[in-house]
């Protein structure tokens, strides 16, 4: 039986899934979250064969709970499920070790076929994500992508600075080289660019 923790914060949806998911002989479903921070809880907890967790949930989304639940549970494998066609959640999503990366509109017996593959030691990721991750690499640095975090929190510079132990001076700079790759014209636009790419 291929035990199954799931995360989604739309309670309806959870709830059907999880029904679906029921209904396989080889799968039950034993745990649910709401959003990632329950994911990581639920996972240690459960120890499940697998965990299908939402790439957009409060708290924390379902990219950071999948490197969480990787690290603290080796032998729990992670499929990320996703309405949002945005290639840099799918490169987050391969670097965190993730198995599976699907968007949400497929069938049910697709994503029970997949979870099966995925417990066969396969890697599961949708096709045209796959190809549209490859051809638009993140340009951001690791420090430009923690910058333009800032600026959508509403940072200034200078708690910038002091939050990422940087010079003002730096910032500027690491925000206009952002700026300048993703070809924007302000730090506004640069955030919006970045977010809708799935780079931040």
């Amino acid at each position: 039986m291929i035990r199954i923790l799931l995360a989604e914060d739309q309670m309806l949806v959870c709830d059907a899934l999880a029904t679906l998911l029921d209904f396989e002989d080889d799968m039950t479903v034993i745990a649910r979250a709401s959003d990632g921070l329950a994911a990581v809880r639920e996972a240690k907890r459960a120890q499940p064969d697998i965990a299908l967790l939402d790439v957009e949930m409060p708290h924390q989304g379902g990219l950071d709970a999948a490197e969480e639940i990787l690290q603290s549970v080796p032998d729990c494998k992670v499929i990320l499920l996703t309405t949002f066609a945005r290639p840099g959640y799918m490169q987050r999503a391969i670097q965190a070790g993730a198995h599976g990366y699907l968007l949400k509109d497929g069938e049910v017996e697709q994503l029970a076929a997949a979870i099966r593959a995925v417990m066969r030691g396969e890697r599961i990721f949708h096709p045209a994500l796959m190809m549209a991750a490859i051809a638009s690499e993140n340009p951001l640095s690791m420090r430009e992508r923690d910058v333009l975090r800032g600026v959508k929190n509403g940072l200034t510079t200078k708690e910038l600075a002091r939050d990422l132990s940087l010079s003002e001076g730096t910032v500027r700079n690491y925000l206009s080289e952002a700026i300048s790759k993703m070809n924007c014209t302000s730090r506004q636009d640069a955030v919006r660019r970045a977010e809708s790419m799935g780079w931040l």
